[in-house]
């Protein structure tokens, strides 16, 4: 956990919150990130686990400076036909990160042609 720890702290630059001997917090944004501890030998969570997106004002920016501090991605820096730019990384206990940078007005043009699309009979 002490990897996580000064991965989240250090890496990604999140104010840690609290630390107990079976829990990290930190702030990020009104939510709060959880580390606990990894599991035992032999124990794993879901083959599926979830992503945690980090929303950007400049994904390049940030992209290159996680780099710049040895983060290694798992799918680099791309653009999304929704509208994102996005890029996908682990920490240092394999739970998945992304970063992303929304064009919102793109975002929900697409969203909305797909509900009008859904709507429309065949």
């Amino acid at each position: 956990m002490k990897k996580a720890e000064q991965f989240y702290g250090k890496i990604l630059g999140l104010e840690k919150k609290y630390k107990f001997s079976s829990y990290v917090g930190f702030e990020c944004g009104g939510v709060e990130i959880g580390l606990i501890p990894k599991f035992k030998e032999g124990k794993r969570a879901a083959q599926i686990s979830p992503t945690v997106e980090f929303l950007v004002d400049n994904v390049e920016k940030f992209y290159n400076k996680l780099k710049s501090k040895g983060v290694k991605f798992v799918k680099d820096l791309h653009e999304e036909p929704w509208g994102g730019k996005q890029a996908t990384f682990t920490d240092p206990d394999g739970n998945i990160l992304e970063i992303v940078q929304i064009d919102w007005k793109k975002y929900f043009t697409v969203s909305a042609e797909g509900a009008r699309k859904k709507r429309e009979p065949p």
